[in-house]
């Protein structure tokens, strides 16, 4: 045990975060474990319900530092992934209107050329007086 106050302060905030992101950790891995049981046993209408709440999860822990960002981002990734497999066409075809969304939403916009300006004389050297 720590003797010094700081340290004994120290081992109590560290206990207490590590108990709150173990209930963060439990909440999306025990939803992605029910989420690939019902994948596995075919039942692909109810896992697609239950998706979204596993994303809700995932960000929060994302958000929290839990996870990496990009790891958070991998994981929904693969879970779409399965539910696009399995053939449930309500998440990927989710994913393609925002796809077509963005592309109409942001035009093409063309700027014009600049036209490269005429470079100045060099300057001209000082000589030192002797």
């Amino acid at each position: 045990m720590p003797i010094i106050k700081s340290a004994i302060k120290r081992v109590r905030q560290t206990h207490t975060r590590t108990r709150r992101n173990t209930i963060v950790k439990k909440s999306y891995k025990l939803l992605v474990k029910d989420f690939l049981l019902l994948i596995d046993q075919k039942k692909v209408e109810e896992a697609a319900k239950l998706y979204p709440q596993i994303q809700k999860a995932i960000d929060l822990a994302g958000k929290q530092n839990i996870l990496h960002p990009n790891a958070a981002a991998r994981k929904k990734s693969r879970l779409a992934k399965l539910i696009a497999q399995s053939g449930v066409s309500g998440v990927k075809a989710a994913g393609e209107k925002k796809a077509s969304l963005k592309k109409e939403i942001t035009p093409k916009v063309t700027t014009p050329k600049k036209e490269t300006s005429v470079k100045k004389p060099a300057a001209k050297k000082k000589t030192a007086k002797k």
